[in-house]
Order: C-alpha cells, then structure tokens, then sequence
C-alpha cells in the first residue's frame, strides 16, 4: 500500500472515529439531560407511588392481591392521571384512570420497585404533561441525532477532502525521493534530488544528496586505485622484465652489479605491496598498535637531529619550539614517527634554498597535544588540498615520479593519526608554504 493511502486511511479512520463518538455522547447527555427535567417534575408523584406499592406489598404479606381495590391516584393532584401497575412477571395487576395502556406504557414514566435488592414488580405513571414532556424527549434525541449524523457526514466528507489533499502533499517529497533511491539501488551514483524544502524531508533529501556524491567519489576513488595501483607496478615490472629479457638474450654470466637495478626495483614494489597492506589494515581499524606512554618532544628531537643534514644539505634551517611541559601521550612510538617523517621529508623536499621548516608542540585544550609541522616552501593550490590526503595523489606528478614516493605517504599519516583517534589537517597557500597541524589526545 502506497504511504499517502497509508496516512489518508489512518487519519480518515481517526476523523469518522472523533465523529461516531461525539454523536453518541451528544445523544446522551441531551437524553440524559431530559430525562432529569422528568424527573424534577414529576419526582414528588413517582416518589409517593413507590412508597404506597411497597408499602401495600409489605403489609400484604409480599403479595399484589387486591391492589385493584387500593386507589393509589387519590393524593395524585395532576389532571387525568393514570397507572398501570405489573408483578415481577410483567402481569397487570392494577390499572387506573382513563388513558389506554399502549399511551400509558410508551409516553409514561417507567419505575421499578425494589424490595430487599430484589424487583417485585413496576408500574408506569400516566397524565398529559408528563407525555408531552416524553414526546419531546423522543423528538429531540431524533432531531439531535439526525442533524449529527448530516452534520458529520459533511464534516467527514470534508475532512476526508482536506485529509485526502494533505496525505498527497505529506508523501509528495517521498515520490522525489524513491526515484533517486531505485537509482542509488541500481549503482547509479552521483545522482541528485530536486526536493528543497526546509523540514525534515529536506534534510533527508540533503543527506542522499551528500550520500550519493560520496558514494559517486567512493566509486571513482576504488576505480581510481585499481589503475593507480596498475600503473605503479606496470613500470617497475616493465623494467624488471625489460632487463631480464635483455640478459637472457645475451647468454653470458651475469656481473653483480648489473643485478643492481633489478633489485632497486624489487624494493620499490616491495615498498609499494607493503604500504597498500599496512594502509588497507589502517582504514580497516586492525593496524596492530603499540601503544606505550610517549615523550613527544624527545621523539621530535632526535628525529630532528637525524633530519638536519639532509635538511642543511638544501641550505634549509629546522627549529624545534616545545611550548608545553605536557608532551606525554600514549601512542604507538614508530607509527606517529612515521608521521612525522613523511611531513618533514616531503617539507624539506618542497621547501627551496633558503627556507625554514618549523616543528612546534604546544597544548591546545587540554585534551589534544598539537603538533605542528610548518614550511615556508612552494606551498599547495587549494583545488588540491581536499584530495591531498587520497591514495596515489600526487600534486606534482613528475616531481613525484623522480623522486620515487608511491603517493601514499601522507594517506598513511592520516590514517596513523586516526588510528590514535587524532587528527590531521593541512592549511596551505600558494608560494606561502603549508602548515599540516597534528592533534594526538592525551
């Protein structure tokens, strides 16, 4: 069943059910409300009836014997009384004055009488007022119930229009939406709702819109790797089997040093398979941590002293400024090294002579201690800055091949830091340098 026919049959099920109960307790209580105006007025007479008929019932030994005799209408001062009087097997056993009995049994007022909790008999009390006031007792409840009924016909058939028109306005978004999802369904990603309002439907329709541009860059980014990783092994493995052809082909020994650059080659692919597996198992949450208590500063310390050759080589300088006692965390030692290494290796790459390249430890709030890795080098153009941290995205793609990085270094380093439950961004502008700011809880 579609959603609108859902919601039009639950709230035209409310409506006529609202409706059904407020012409039942109308009819009550206008019944009710007429039935006490009788008996205010004839109260007094009902009253006085009763108690003869008990009394008689009493004193007669608990039987109706004679009652004919007995003139119960003598203290009954209202004009053309009449009472008809029946034992407990509904016998008539008295009837008084003039008026006929099927007048007196639908138009009279109707009393039991109660002896010890038990019913021995009822009579019912006759005279032209009290059936005048009975025939608009009938009347009005009719007429009441008749104009409910015609007014809530026309107040259903209404609601059921307004309630009609709203159930297809509630599930209009919904049909915007299920189209998009069949596509989502189908692999189609990338595709977009066209719903814009400003409720709850439109915050869904923004989250599948989000999801499916995501789900879009998630397909690309896995179509991406698959070739990424190809073209990677492609060129070592084009070479490795370029010079084993060559040696084969020329069937003399083999001196040493012509295995050299094979064996550069291994490394680079081993290097390559390693850093796939070590981060495929970081984004999976099942990188083996070692997690032990962390002096940061003298980490960054003797990573710098073993940097600053390579560093002053470049004509570049590294300061150190530790701006709080609080540098101990816990935290794998030789991931967050690996961090830093990357940072620093690719700040000394890209930073010309002369530059500086800044470390900085400081405690931010208490909760984080910062790291901050800073160069005064070439700096990064801001469309590449969201996919800085992708695999195998390089923002110099020739400097990167010449230097031999597999463009998975800084994919790595984030996932390190995630895998610390830190985080890692990257500030950057052109021809300014770029700031990559770490923050590992305490």
């Amino acid at each position: 069943m579609k959603f609108h026919w859902k919601i039009f049959l639950t709230m035209t099920s409310t409506v006529v059910g609202i409706s059904i109960i407020f012409i039942t307790l109308t009819h009550l209580i206008v019944k009710n409300a007429i039935d006490a105006g009788i008996n205010e007025t004839r109260g007094k007479e009902v009253g006085l009836l009763t108690n003869k008929l008990s009394n008689y019932y009493l004193d007669n030994k608990y039987s109706w014997d004679k009652l004919q005799q007995f003139n119960l209408l003598q203290d009954i001062h209202q004009e053309n009384p009449s009472i008809i009087v029946m034992d407990s097997n509904q016998n008539v056993i008295c009837y008084l004055g003039d008026s006929p009995e099927t007048l007196i049994t639908h138009l009279g007022i109707h009393k039991e009488i109660m002896i010890n909790e038990q019913i021995v008999g009822q009579f019912f009390y006759y005279d032209p007022e009290v059936a005048n006031l009975n025939k608009i007792m009938i009347g009005i409840p009719i007429s009441v119930v008749i104009i409910l009924l015609v007014s809530g016909a026309l107040l259903i058939l209404i609601s059921l229009i307004i309630t009609y028109q709203l159930s297809r306005w509630l599930a209009s978004p919904l049909r915007a939406l299920l189209p998009v999802i069949e596509q989502l369904g189908k692999g189609e990603f990338g595709v977009q709702t066209n719903v814009n309002t400003h409720d709850e439907y439109g915050k869904i329709a923004n989250a599948i819109n989000v999801m499916s541009t995501k789900l879009e860059q998630a397909e690309k980014a896995r179509q991406n790797l698959t070739a990424d990783v190809a073209h990677e092994l492609r060129t070592p493995l084009t070479i490795i089997g370029g010079k084993l052809d060559s040696l084969q082909q020329q069937g003399k020994m083999i001196p040493p040093e012509t295995l050299l650059p094979l064996q550069d080659e291994l490394i680079r692919l081993n290097q390559l398979v390693e850093d796939l597996r070590t981060l495929s198992l970081a984004e999976a949450g099942e990188l083996p941590l070692k997690k032990e208590p962390t002096n940061m500063a003298d980490l960054a310390k003797k990573l710098l002293a073993a940097m600053e050759q390579i560093a002053e080589e470049k004509g570049i300088s590294i300061q150190l400024d530790v701006l709080t006692n609080q540098t101990t965390i816990s935290a794998d030692a030789n991931r967050i090294k690996q961090v830093l290494v990357n940072l620093l290796t690719n700040a000394i790459r890209f930073t010309p002579s002369p530059g500086a390249i800044y470390l900085r430890l400081f405690n931010e709030n208490d909760q984080y201690l910062t790291v901050i890795v800073q160069d005064t080098g070439i700096g990064i153009s801001p469309e590449h800055l969201p996919h800085l941290f992708d695999r195998f995205y390089r923002v110099d793609e020739a400097r990167s091949r010449v230097s031999g990085g597999t463009g998975l270094g800084l994919a790595i380093a984030k996932q390190y830091v995630l895998s610390h439950n830190g985080i890692l961004e990257v500030q950057s502008n052109l021809n300014q340098g770029s700031r990559f700011i770490i923050r590992l809880p305490y």
